[in-house]
Protein backbone atom coordinates (compact mmCIF):
# COMPACT_ATOMS: atom_id res chain seq x y z
CA UNK A 1 0.00 0.00 0.00
CA UNK A 2 1.12 3.17 -1.13
CA UNK A 3 2.42 5.94 1.96
CA UNK A 4 -0.13 8.59 2.54
CA UNK A 5 1.80 11.94 2.21
CA UNK A 6 0.53 14.87 4.47
CA UNK A 7 -0.34 18.27 2.73
CA UNK A 8 -1.01 21.30 4.51
CA UNK A 9 -0.41 24.01 2.11
CA UNK A 10 -2.60 24.16 -0.55
CA UNK A 11 0.51 26.13 -2.90
CA UNK A 12 2.45 22.51 -2.09
CA UNK A 13 4.16 22.42 -5.43
CA UNK A 14 3.30 18.58 -5.23
CA UNK A 15 -0.08 19.00 -5.90
CA UNK A 16 0.16 21.19 -8.85
CA UNK A 17 -1.47 18.46 -11.38
CA UNK A 18 -5.06 19.14 -9.11
CA UNK A 19 -4.82 23.02 -8.63
CA UNK A 20 -7.68 24.80 -10.00
CA UNK A 21 -9.30 21.98 -11.70
CA UNK A 22 -11.85 23.49 -14.08
CA UNK A 23 -9.58 26.05 -15.61
CA UNK A 24 -7.58 22.90 -16.16
CA UNK A 25 -10.79 20.98 -17.82
CA UNK A 26 -10.57 24.14 -20.66
CA UNK A 27 -7.04 23.58 -21.67
CA UNK A 28 -6.22 20.07 -21.07
CA UNK A 29 -3.73 18.01 -19.07
CA UNK A 30 -1.50 16.58 -21.50
CA UNK A 31 -3.13 13.03 -21.80
CA UNK A 32 -3.86 12.60 -18.34
CA UNK A 33 -7.15 12.74 -16.87
CA UNK A 34 -9.63 13.38 -13.44
CA UNK A 35 -10.91 10.97 -11.73
CA UNK A 36 -13.46 12.25 -9.40
CA UNK A 37 -15.30 10.07 -6.18
CA UNK A 38 -15.03 6.62 -4.85
CA UNK A 39 -17.36 4.98 -7.55
CA UNK A 40 -14.73 6.51 -10.40
CA UNK A 41 -11.93 5.39 -8.43
CA UNK A 42 -12.87 1.69 -8.00
CA UNK A 43 -13.10 1.42 -11.67
CA UNK A 44 -9.89 3.10 -12.28
CA UNK A 45 -7.99 1.00 -9.73
CA UNK A 46 -9.60 -1.95 -11.32
CA UNK A 47 -8.95 -1.09 -14.74
CA UNK A 48 -6.06 -2.62 -16.88
CA UNK A 49 -6.56 0.34 -19.64
CA UNK A 50 -5.99 3.40 -16.96
CA UNK A 51 -3.26 3.42 -14.46
CA UNK A 52 -3.75 5.81 -11.40
CA UNK A 53 -0.72 8.69 -11.66
CA UNK A 54 -1.40 9.83 -7.99
CA UNK A 55 -4.74 10.72 -5.62
CA UNK A 56 -5.42 13.43 -3.39
CA UNK A 57 -7.95 12.22 -0.72
CA UNK A 58 -9.59 14.56 2.21
CA UNK A 59 -7.98 13.54 5.51
CA UNK A 60 -11.73 12.43 6.34
CA UNK A 61 -11.92 9.71 3.55
CA UNK A 62 -9.15 8.16 4.05
CA UNK A 63 -10.05 5.19 6.58
CA UNK A 64 -13.01 4.60 4.59
CA UNK A 65 -10.82 3.74 1.62
CA UNK A 66 -8.38 1.42 3.35
CA UNK A 67 -8.96 -1.48 1.24
CA UNK A 68 -9.16 0.50 -2.00
CA UNK A 69 -5.73 2.47 -1.55
CA UNK A 70 -4.50 -1.07 -0.48
CA UNK A 71 -4.70 -2.03 -4.68
CA UNK A 72 -2.59 0.36 -5.48
CA UNK A 73 0.61 0.39 -6.83
CA UNK A 74 3.47 1.03 -4.16
CA UNK A 75 5.02 4.22 -6.53
CA UNK A 76 1.35 5.77 -6.65
CA UNK A 77 1.68 8.73 -4.38
CA UNK A 78 -1.45 9.29 -2.07
CA UNK A 79 -1.94 13.36 -0.87
CA UNK A 80 -3.94 13.72 2.15
CA UNK A 81 -5.40 16.86 3.21
CA UNK A 82 -8.12 18.20 5.34
CA UNK A 83 -11.31 19.53 3.38
CA UNK A 84 -10.30 22.87 3.38
CA UNK A 85 -6.83 22.66 2.17
CA UNK A 86 -8.35 20.47 -0.71
CA UNK A 87 -11.39 22.81 -1.61
CA UNK A 88 -8.49 25.61 -2.10
CA UNK A 89 -6.34 23.32 -3.93
CA UNK A 90 -9.50 22.32 -6.16
CA UNK A 91 -10.87 25.69 -6.35
CA UNK A 92 -14.36 25.00 -5.46
CA UNK A 93 -15.66 22.52 -2.65
CA UNK A 94 -14.95 19.14 -3.73
CA UNK A 95 -17.73 16.80 -1.33
CA UNK A 96 -17.30 14.18 -2.33
CA UNK A 97 -12.85 14.67 -1.03
CA UNK A 98 -11.33 11.86 -3.93
CA UNK A 99 -9.35 13.13 -6.53
CA UNK A 100 -7.53 11.29 -8.89
CA UNK A 101 -5.09 12.08 -11.67
CA UNK A 102 -4.53 8.79 -14.42
CA UNK A 103 -3.55 8.29 -17.90
CA UNK A 104 -4.73 5.80 -20.43
CA UNK A 105 -2.09 3.38 -21.16
CA UNK A 106 -4.28 0.74 -23.21
CA UNK A 107 -5.45 2.80 -26.78
CA UNK A 108 -6.62 0.10 -29.28
CA UNK A 109 -7.34 1.15 -32.86
CA UNK A 110 -11.42 1.18 -33.66
CA UNK A 111 -10.30 -2.10 -35.87
CA UNK A 112 -9.03 -4.05 -32.66
CA UNK A 113 -12.10 -3.27 -31.25
CA UNK A 114 -14.21 -4.37 -34.08
CA UNK A 115 -12.43 -7.80 -34.11
CA UNK A 116 -14.28 -9.02 -30.82
CA UNK A 117 -16.81 -6.38 -30.08
CA UNK A 118 -20.69 -7.84 -31.13
CA UNK A 119 -22.44 -4.44 -31.00
CA UNK A 120 -21.08 -0.89 -30.75
CA UNK A 121 -22.10 2.74 -30.65
CA UNK A 122 -20.59 4.97 -33.16
CA UNK A 123 -20.92 8.63 -32.26
CA UNK A 124 -20.53 11.51 -34.36
CA UNK A 125 -20.05 14.88 -33.11
CA UNK A 126 -21.25 14.40 -29.74
CA UNK A 127 -19.60 17.72 -28.59
CA UNK A 128 -21.94 17.78 -24.77
CA UNK A 129 -20.27 16.18 -22.12
CA UNK A 130 -22.86 15.39 -20.41
CA UNK A 131 -24.39 13.52 -23.57
CA UNK A 132 -21.30 11.71 -23.70
CA UNK A 133 -21.14 10.50 -20.16
CA UNK A 134 -24.45 9.25 -20.47
CA UNK A 135 -24.11 7.22 -23.60
CA UNK A 136 -21.27 5.68 -21.89
CA UNK A 137 -23.93 5.04 -19.02
CA UNK A 138 -25.95 3.02 -20.57
CA UNK A 139 -23.97 1.20 -23.36
CA UNK A 140 -22.23 0.05 -19.82
CA UNK A 141 -25.40 -0.83 -18.68
CA UNK A 142 -26.49 -2.86 -21.39
CA UNK A 143 -23.30 -4.84 -22.27
CA UNK A 144 -21.89 -2.90 -25.61
CA UNK A 145 -18.60 -4.23 -26.48
CA UNK A 146 -17.00 -0.67 -27.43
CA UNK A 147 -17.71 3.13 -28.50
CA UNK A 148 -16.24 4.55 -31.87
CA UNK A 149 -16.27 8.49 -31.79
CA UNK A 150 -15.65 10.96 -35.14
CA UNK A 151 -12.91 13.52 -34.28
CA UNK A 152 -15.72 15.95 -33.58
CA UNK A 153 -16.77 14.19 -30.66
CA UNK A 154 -15.70 15.98 -27.15
CA UNK A 155 -13.32 13.66 -24.54
CA UNK A 156 -14.86 11.09 -22.96
CA UNK A 157 -12.43 10.89 -20.41
CA UNK A 158 -13.17 15.03 -19.31
CA UNK A 159 -13.81 15.01 -15.83
CA UNK A 160 -17.91 15.88 -16.32
CA UNK A 161 -18.45 13.01 -18.91
CA UNK A 162 -16.40 10.27 -16.66
CA UNK A 163 -18.48 11.38 -13.82
CA UNK A 164 -22.16 11.45 -15.39
CA UNK A 165 -20.94 8.37 -16.78
CA UNK A 166 -20.70 7.04 -13.22
CA UNK A 167 -17.35 5.58 -14.35
CA UNK A 168 -18.52 3.56 -17.34
CA UNK A 169 -15.89 5.87 -19.66
CA UNK A 170 -13.01 3.57 -18.12
CA UNK A 171 -14.96 0.19 -18.59
CA UNK A 172 -16.91 0.46 -22.38
CA UNK A 173 -13.52 0.44 -24.25
CA UNK A 174 -13.53 3.12 -27.18
CA UNK A 175 -11.47 4.41 -30.19
CA UNK A 176 -11.62 7.68 -32.35
CA UNK A 177 -11.64 7.68 -35.81
CA UNK A 178 -9.19 9.71 -37.93
CA UNK A 179 -10.58 12.91 -39.88
CA UNK A 180 -11.94 11.41 -43.32
CA UNK A 181 -11.94 7.81 -42.65
CA UNK A 182 -15.21 5.79 -43.48
CA UNK A 183 -16.88 4.84 -40.53
CA UNK A 184 -19.43 2.53 -42.96
CA UNK A 185 -16.91 1.16 -44.95
CA UNK A 186 -15.04 0.20 -41.42
CA UNK A 187 -18.06 -1.72 -40.17
CA UNK A 188 -18.54 -3.28 -43.52
CA UNK A 189 -15.29 -4.71 -43.73
CA UNK A 190 -15.92 -6.43 -39.63
CA UNK A 191 -19.77 -7.27 -40.89
CA UNK A 192 -20.92 -5.58 -38.84
CA UNK A 193 -24.82 -3.96 -39.69
CA UNK A 194 -24.81 -0.23 -39.67
CA UNK A 195 -27.96 1.34 -38.09
CA UNK A 196 -28.41 5.22 -38.03
CA UNK A 197 -31.00 6.55 -35.60
CA UNK A 198 -33.00 9.83 -36.58
CA UNK A 199 -36.23 11.56 -36.04
CA UNK A 200 -36.80 10.76 -39.52
CA UNK A 201 -35.76 7.13 -39.46
CA UNK A 202 -37.47 5.45 -42.04
CA UNK A 203 -37.96 2.38 -39.49
CA UNK A 204 -39.69 2.38 -36.35
CA UNK A 205 -37.93 1.25 -33.82
CA UNK A 206 -39.96 -1.64 -32.64
CA UNK A 207 -40.19 -3.06 -36.06
CA UNK A 208 -36.59 -3.67 -36.43
CA UNK A 209 -35.16 -6.55 -35.90
CA UNK A 210 -31.20 -6.28 -35.10
CA UNK A 211 -28.27 -8.53 -36.95
CA UNK A 212 -25.83 -11.07 -35.25
CA UNK A 213 -23.41 -7.62 -35.30
CA UNK A 214 -24.82 -4.28 -35.25
CA UNK A 215 -23.06 -0.36 -35.47
CA UNK A 216 -25.96 1.77 -34.05
CA UNK A 217 -25.18 5.29 -35.54
CA UNK A 218 -26.29 8.90 -33.36
CA UNK A 219 -25.58 12.34 -33.95
CA UNK A 220 -25.48 15.22 -31.98
CA UNK A 221 -28.97 17.01 -31.17
CA UNK A 222 -30.20 19.55 -33.53
CA UNK A 223 -28.29 18.71 -36.69
CA UNK A 224 -28.42 14.87 -36.19
CA UNK A 225 -25.88 12.84 -38.23
CA UNK A 226 -24.76 14.18 -41.58
CA UNK A 227 -27.43 13.96 -44.73
CA UNK A 228 -24.35 11.78 -46.71
CA UNK A 229 -24.29 9.11 -43.99
CA UNK A 230 -27.94 8.61 -43.47
CA UNK A 231 -28.34 7.97 -47.03
CA UNK A 232 -26.19 5.27 -47.43
CA UNK A 233 -27.74 2.85 -44.34
CA UNK A 234 -30.82 1.86 -42.48
CA UNK A 235 -32.10 4.44 -40.81
CA UNK A 236 -34.76 4.29 -37.16
CA UNK A 237 -37.05 6.66 -35.54
CA UNK A 238 -38.45 6.57 -32.10
CA UNK A 239 -42.69 7.06 -32.20
CA UNK A 240 -43.31 9.79 -30.51
CA UNK A 241 -46.42 11.74 -29.67
CA UNK A 242 -47.56 14.13 -32.34
CA UNK A 243 -46.61 17.60 -31.91
CA UNK A 244 -42.68 16.57 -30.64
CA UNK A 245 -40.11 15.61 -33.16
CA UNK A 246 -37.50 13.98 -31.07
CA UNK A 247 -35.28 13.20 -27.80
CA UNK A 248 -31.86 13.69 -26.05
CA UNK A 249 -29.39 11.82 -27.65
CA UNK A 250 -28.58 9.86 -24.47
CA UNK A 251 -32.47 9.00 -23.58
CA UNK A 252 -31.96 7.73 -27.51
CA UNK A 253 -29.09 5.11 -27.04
CA UNK A 254 -30.94 4.48 -23.62
CA UNK A 255 -33.99 3.16 -25.46
CA UNK A 256 -32.25 1.60 -28.40
CA UNK A 257 -29.72 -0.20 -26.36
CA UNK A 258 -32.96 -1.65 -24.13
CA UNK A 259 -35.12 -2.84 -27.65
CA UNK A 260 -31.39 -4.49 -28.93
CA UNK A 261 -30.99 -6.00 -25.69
CA UNK A 262 -34.17 -7.40 -25.50
CA UNK A 263 -32.94 -9.85 -28.49
CA UNK A 264 -30.04 -10.39 -26.80
CA UNK A 265 -31.58 -12.77 -23.80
Amino acid sequence: MPSIIPIDDPDDPRIDAYRDIRERDLVGRAGLFIAEGRVVLEKLVGSTRFRPVSLLIAAKRLASLDGLLAELPDDVPVFACEQAVFDRIAGFPVHRGILAIARQVDKPTPDALLESAEDVLFLSAIANHDNMGGIFRNAAAFGIGAVLLDPDCCDPLYRKAIRVSVGATLLVPFARLDRGEDALALFERHEVASVALSPAGDTLLHGWRPAARNALLLGAEGPGLSPALLARTRSLRIAMANGFDSLNVATTSGIVLHHLSAYRV
